[in-house]
Parts: structure tokens; sequence; C-alpha cells
């Protein structure tokens, strides 16, 4: 059951992250590349403007060239190269995606398909994109943001907070469970998301409003191609062993 389990959820992962990688190459990549371009801009300018100091309008001392200092870290070239590693890591978390959405649905001991799949897709982008992108949306590089800490547990918070409130109200169905998952999907929202002190931005807003908007999208067709793809290897597996 392990290895079927296993085998099922990477197909279907597959299956699901490539046509998604396709759809992300044309539509939130553009973006990130022109919101780098805006970024490296700016860095540079402030770079050149401390790269010299002059002192008593004559002295000028050279603080050197901070690619020498400063060692980069790597990153794939743009073009193929780039291309192929974002596929492959857009690959590998829809494998996850697959393999989360399987487990939650054998444990609910409801019918595997693509219509269920696809259910439990839309509660699973739900609770990782929908809810937490009310207090932090998705941002492009160079975008003002608050402590990565903070955003992180303010994040996991809300995906457990959402997934454990939806449990109670689509599962549980109860008055009394009902009222307590909208009680526990709102607390993360009544706490509030962390926000950047100062809110300044080294690309265009409607940069990042048109990124905003697209990843949202491409988060809801990685978990909707995600749950269907599950639904339909799953299918298949079972048809081929009564076969």
């Amino acid at each position: 059951m392990f290895l079927r389990f296993l085998w099922v959820g990477v197909m279907a992962g597959i299956l699901a992250g490539v046509p998604t990688a396709a759809i992300q190459h044309v539509t939130t990549t553009p973006l990130i590349l022109a919101a780098e371009f805006y970024e490296n801009s700016e860095a540079s300018h402030h770079a050149a403007a401390h790269q010299f100091e002059v002192i008593n309008a004559n002295v000028i001392l050279v603080h050197g060239d901070i690619n020498e200092t400063e060692e980069e870290a790597w990153a794939p070239d743009n073009g193929l190269e780039r291309t192929f590693y974002t596929s492959i890591a857009t690959i590998i978390t829809t494998i996850g995606y697959s393999l989360m959405l399987l487990a939650a649905m054998f444990l609910a001991k409801g019918k595997i398909s693509p219509r269920s799949g696809l259910i439990w897709g839309l509660a699973g982008f739900t609770a990782t994109g929908l809810a937490p992108s009310l207090g932090l949306s998705p941002e492009l590089p160079g975008a003002a943001a608050a402590d990565l800490t903070a955003r992180q547990m303010w994040w996991g918070g809300t995906v457990v907070a959402t997934a454990v409130g939806l449990w109670l109200v689509l599962r549980v169905s109860k008055i009394w469970a009902i009222i307590l998952g909208i009680c526990v999907i709102g607390l993360p929202h009544l706490i509030g998301a962390p926000q950047p002190v100062m809110l300044t931005s080294e690309v265009p807003s409607e940069l990042a409003a048109h990124f905003a908007s697209s990843s949202l999208v491409l988060h809801a067709i990685a978990w909707v191609f995600a749950g269907c793809a599950v639904g339909f290897v799953w299918q298949r597996q079972e048809k081929a062993a009564e076969g």
C-alpha cells in the first residue's frame, strides 16, 4: 500500500506539475524577471552612490568593488537553465501537494476520484494560498516586507487554522463545529499579519499587483491540477488492480 501511495502521489504530481510549470513560464516568470531588473538597477544605484565618498570636497575614499568583497550566491542563468530549474522546483512542489491531498483523502475515508480531488484541491488552495493572501499577498523581489521569521510563523499558523476550520465546517458539519471552524479561520486575521515598517518598493505598483493576482491564480491551478491528477491516477491504479 505504501508503494502504491507513493507512486500515485509522484505520478500525479508530475502530471500536474508539467502544465503548471508551462503556465508559470508565461505568467509569473516574466513578472519576476521584470522585478529583478528594477531591483538590480536600484542595487547598482546604491552601490555606485556608496563606492566613492567625498570628504572636504577634495579627498575621495574608494571603498572597493563590492563584487570583490562579497561572494554572490549561485543562481541559474536566465534563459533555458533558469526555466529548467524553475520547472523542476514546480514539479517537486506539485508532487508534495499530491502526496498531501492523497493522505488527506485517505484519512477522510472518502472516494478518491477526480471530482473529490478537485474539491480537496480547492480546499488546499484556500488554506495555503487564499487565506494567507488576505494578510500577506505574494511579493516580488524588491517589494517591502516585514521580518521573514514573523511572516513565516503567521503564514504557518494561518494555514493550520484555515485547514482545521475547513475540516470542522465541511467534514464535521454540526452547528457547534461550523461556529468553531469560522472562529478558528478568522483568528489569524484578527491577530493580524506582520507588516513592514515602511511601505517602500523598488518595483512599480502595477507590476506588484499583476504578480499578486497571477500568483494566486497559478497557486489555485497547481492545487486543482494536483487534486484531479491524484483522483485520476488512483482510479487507474484501482482498475489495473481489478483487471
